[in-house]
């Protein structure tokens, strides 16, 4: 291990990636302890020079953001071949850590507030003019009472440089690519929503809405699949959240959320209608050296064959409109007054309240989860049969 970094001083290693090396350090100067995350600049002569370039100018950009739910940049610097950022030194763990400890579920209110967090550091990022380019687990610290930083900002795009150098590797991102980014197409804010739908969803779920056996099978699903709706596989998520993810993960770039602003604002509603939890997260660091989750890239699979004929179960109208799903869900919560005074506030009539939810749900045949009519509802039509019934045999009578 290397013991100095610039004029920081290494004193452990916290994990390794692809990439480089992530060390824990102190800045002599004024005495401040930091974690460093190393770019490894062996490369061929040709590229070094732009590959450098292009750090410090991300490094840069990153270093102008500062907001509650962004790790902190403190300082860009070279040592040898090594070019490093050191940041704020977060105690805590990595979400995707928390979530393998707990099977992949959490409670979902404290989903919510996880995942509004991470929406509104995006919001602040993308009024900056910066899109992340790889949301995902492993990229959000948790730390304590249940705040959350997004790491790594500066640094996804240098990623996808290095990648290419990597022989039959690519960074564990595939699942949580944009449709746009897996074609190569121009990246917008609009990318980094549909990665957080992509990682809300694993979230409520415990899966992922998009798998498979290799790269290929993964792009193919994330161009072609629609996943079931979040409430087929976890009967805890409410009709609104539903309605939520399927904005976030529409292919279309124009029928998701246009900002992650609105994205953290729906979150954050949803969220008020849900009983609070009070079970702790472990945010204790994790002991022991880390490394990044690769996937290897293969040729087409029997799982990519199957996603080809699968049936799309959670669409998204053209008609969707989150304010009417927050009317709908308030409608469902609420008494008249309240529901009057929402209409009000988004300047809707509240009788959009009881209509019809405009995102479509269709189950295919036999899916595991898919949910059944409910009770109350052919009670419903029982009583509305009677109702007929009896008016016939009046009618009848007289």
């Amino acid at each position: 291990m290397i013991s100095q970094l610039g004029r920081y001083e290494v004193l452990s290693e916290l994990g390794q990636g692809a990439m480089g090396v992530v060390y824990k350090a102190k800045d002599p100067l004024i005495d401040r302890i930091v974690a460093i995350k190393t770019i490894n600049l062996g490369l061929a002569q040709e590229d070094k020079e732009e590959y450098e370039g292009r750090f410090y100018q991300e490094a840069k950009a990153a270093g102008r953001l500062n907001h509650p739910n962004i790790v902190t940049i403190y300082d860009v610097g070279k040592s040898a071949d090594i070019a490093y950022i050191a940041m704020e030194f977060l105690q805590g763990r990595e979400l995707r850590d928390v979530l393998r400890e707990n099977d992949g579920l959490l409670p979902v209110g404290q989903v919510l507030d996880m995942v509004a967090q991470v929406a509104s550091g995006l919001a602040y990022a993308h009024e900056y003019g910066i899109v992340h380019r790889d949301i995902k687990p492993s990229n959000i610290m948790l730390i304590r009472d249940g705040h959350v930083k997004i790491t790594d900002f500066g640094i996804a795009r240098m990623a996808s440089s290095a990648v290419r150098t990597q022989t039959g590797m690519v960074l564990g991102s595939p699942k949580y690519m944009s449709p746009e980014q897996v074609l190569g197409k121009q990246i917008d804010p609009r990318s980094d929503i549909f990665s957080l739908g992509v990682m809300l969803y694993e979230m409520l779920t415990g899966e992922a809405p998009f798998v498979g056996d290799n790269v290929n099978s993964i792009m193919f699903q994330t161009l072609n699949l629609v996943p079931a709706a979040p409430g087929t596989l976890n009967s805890k998520v409410p009709d609104m959240l539903n309605f939520i993810v399927a904005k976030a993960l529409a292919k279309e770039r124009d029928d998701r959320y246009q900002n992650a602003q609105d994205f953290a604002a729906d979150l954050r509603a949803c969220r008020e209608v849900l009983p609070r939890s009070n079970r702790p997260i472990d945010t204790t660091p994790a002991s022991g050296k880390k490394k990044l989750d690769a996937i290897h890239v293969a040729g087409r699979s029997a799982a990519e064959d199957a996603a080809e004929n699968s049936a799309g179960t959670l669409g998204l109208s053209q008609a969707f409109d989150s304010n009417e799903a927050t009317l709908r869900l308030a409608a469902l919560t609420s008494n008249p007054d309240e529901v009057d005074e929402l209409a009000k506030t988004l300047k809707m009539p509240s009788a959009k309240a009881g209509k019809p939810s405009a995102v479509r749900m269709s189950t295919p045949s036999a899916r595991p989860g898919s949910a059944a009519p409910s009770a109350g509802s052919n009670f419903k039509v029982l009583i509305l049969f009677l109702i007929l019934l009896v008016l016939l045999l009046v009618l009848y009578v007289y």
